[in-house]
């Protein structure tokens, strides 16, 4: 009888943990949890649930990976600077926004995350704040104070776009230090839109109506993209890059787990949806490996987690043997 050494060359590897980078292909035996595993391919997209986030809310923002996430701002109500930090597995607190807001943008990573605009009842504010790991600092505000927009890129190249008081397709670039408004506003001026890659390859798409328009932007003007997403939506959340992006959740009405791929021209439906359909939801991530989190139900605020494996990612699987 063949061997797996003499069919792959190794003998199964014997770990008290699983490797944290498996190549496609490796097997071995994790001596903590007694289980034959190998790694494969996902044949299709997938949510798995994550913990849960400490503070439950809404029209919050995020940042980051998938294993290096971050969650601030939000209403539960009453509207909070609650920050955290997810690390693949749990969420810690952290010190809060300067500025108690909800229905803001964000974008950056963990620790080198941006925060700007959002509402601060009565009126919508430009407030603009980076995170450096620990503490958030105030910088220069929007030049369009608005809530409900939103963002892509990072912490020293931000894009900003979208939103209302009045509703709003105006766009604005943040170099590190300040907000230079962009001559291309959106096509679609819009609210509770979602967003996705750089500040020179952007890409806007859902918002009020509900619309799945979708824009892309390349440092300059925003051209749209037909057709748009599948299930039109607002207050959703979006990951990934001009090219490869994610979007999922929203109000359509009502809320949905609708989950699309997008490829640079065209969105595709996923077969897999959020397990908790929720709007005013939040996101983190790329197309292959994203985040989901907080959001509204439609009776109650949540604090579901949610992580993204898409097609075709590596997958740690269990061999069983009946």
């Amino acid at each position: 009888m063949a061997e797996y050494k003499g069919i792959k060359g190794f003998k199964v590897q014997y770990l008290s943990a699983d490797p944290s980078n498996p190549i496609i292909g490796q097997t071995w035996y994790n001596s903590t949890s007694k289980d034959l595993k190998y790694t494969g391919v996902t044949t299709a997209g997938a949510w798995a649930t994550g913990n849960n986030m400490n503070t439950a809310r809404s029209a919050l923002a995020g940042a980051g990976i998938q294993t290096a996430g971050l969650a601030f701002g939000g209403t539960a109500p009453p509207l909070t600077g609650a920050t955290e930090e997810y690390d693949g597995t749990n969420w810690a607190t952290s010190n809060p926004l300067n500025t108690a807001r909800y229905l803001l943008g964000g974008c950056g990573t963990q620790t080198a995350g941006l925060a700007f605009g959002g509402f601060t009842p009565p009126t919508e504010t430009g407030a603009t704040e980076e995170y450096d790991g620990t503490s958030w600092t105030n910088s220069n505000s929007l030049n369009t104070a608005r809530r409900q927009l939103a963002g892509a890129g990072i912490q020293t190249a931000g894009l900003a776009f979208g939103g209302q008081s009045p509703i709003t397709g105006a766009t604005e670039e943040y170099n590190g230090t300040s907000w230079v408004t962009s001559p291309g506003s959106l096509n679609t001026a819009r609210y509770y839109l979602a967003g996705a890659g750089t500040q020179t390859a952007g890409l806007a798409f859902g918002g009020n109506g509900p619309t799945g328009a979708t824009e892309e932007y390349n440092g300059a003007t925003w051209t749209t993209v037909p057709p748009g997403l599948n299930t039109a939506r607002g207050a959703l959340a979006g990951a990934g890059t001009q090219t490869a992006a994610l979007a999922f959740g929203g109000n359509a009405p009502p809320e949905t787990g609708a989950t699309e791929e997008y490829n640079g021209a065209t969105w595709t439906s996923s077969p897999a949806s959020l397990a908790t359909a929720r709007r005013e939801i939040a996101g983190a991530g790329t197309q292959a490996s994203a985040l989901a989190f907080g959001g509204y139900t439609g009776t109650a605020y949540s604090n579901a987690t949610e992580e993204w494996t898409g097609a075709g990612s590596p997958l740690t699987k269990t061999i069983t043997v009946s």
